[in-house]
């Protein structure tokens, strides 16, 4: 048999540090290769099943079997997780709307080329920090890397994690039951349905400091939110855009559609181009399942 086709059988018992417990009895779980550890088995039961306040977990009657897969190895389709930019959009309140228009119409291009042949150049007076984007630590620290010093390692084809979000204070608890080390953690608060609103500007979600230096001790690589803002704006301070950024992890503002992927199995990617001393700019945001 090859590595593919061996599952782990198991029953498990968990019990919750604030009370209470559950089991289950013969569970099955892909792997990847012929043995899985009793630790192994019990950070995956925790995370798929998004638990929290977890005590001690218990794997017992453990099997090694070999059968097919259950779960798919993905279907390559490619998922838009940016806001269309446009002439006039407000994407946050006080910075200036984009300015899209043409350079050169394809009326007037039609008197500069040969019969039959027009083309149209456009022109677009854009602030950094519009429609979804990409804020590298030069964003929020002079000596930290621009847009053009980001590597492509960092910013395309990264394993992501959804983190379903609840509430408006998003909490260093509502993550632990993720796997984030070298992972695009992509937070969906649902948010994203207030888009082109004056909602969208009010009481919007975000991560709380401590939040952020969990992302950082886990040694995520990127942090994306669907709203306004990872920060809470009410004041002037930003301790996650400090936090993140001072570790040299780019944060992604304004996706939209996290709903269409999967908790774990798609890759994440949101390149801007790379511009010399700016720390902001709009990207096409997408992941690959």
């Amino acid at each position: 048999m090859t590595n593919d086709e061996h599952r782990a059988q198991f029953d498990f018992e968990i019990d919750f540090s604030n009370g209470g417990g559950i089991q289950g009895q013969g569970f099955r779980l892909d792997i990847d290769g012929d043995d899985i550890s009793h630790a192994e088995l019990a950070a995956y039961i925790v995370a798929d099943m998004r638990l929290l306040m977890v005590g001690e977990v218990r794997i017992l009657n453990k099997e090694i079997i070999t059968e097919p897969h259950k779960r798919s190895a993905g279907t390559g389709e490619r998922v838009d997780l940016s806001h269309v930019i446009e002439d006039g959009m407000v994407t946050y309140p006080g910075l200036p709307a984009p300015v899209i228009c043409d350079f050169l119409s394809r009326e007037r291009s039609r008197e500069q080329y040969a019969p039959g042949t027009e083309f149209q150049i456009g022109t677009i007076e854009l602030c950094s920090n519009t429609g979804t984007y990409l804020d590298s630590p030069f964003h929020r620290y002079a000596d930290g890397s621009d847009l053009a010093g980001l590597s492509l390692e960092r910013l395309a084809g990264l394993d992501a994690v959804v983190v379903d979000a609840s509430g408006r204070a998003i909490d260093r608890d509502q993550l632990l039951p993720y796997a984030v080390r070298g992972k695009a953690v992509l937070v969906r608060t649902g948010w994203d349905r207030h888009w082109g609103t004056e909602a969208y500007f009010h009481g919007h979600p975000f991560l709380t400091a401590a939040a952020a230096e969990y992302l950082v001790a886990e040694g995520a690589v990127l942090a994306g939110i669907d709203s306004l803002n990872i920060d809470d704006t009410s004041g002037g301070e930003r301790p996650v855009h400090s936090i993140l950024l001072a570790a040299g992890i780019p944060i992604c503002e304004h996706l939209t559609n996290l709903a269409a992927l999967p908790v774990e199995g798609a890759r994440f990617s949101a390149v801007p181009p790379r511009v010399h001393g700016m720390g902001t700019f709009p990207v096409r945001a997408y992941a690959v399942i």
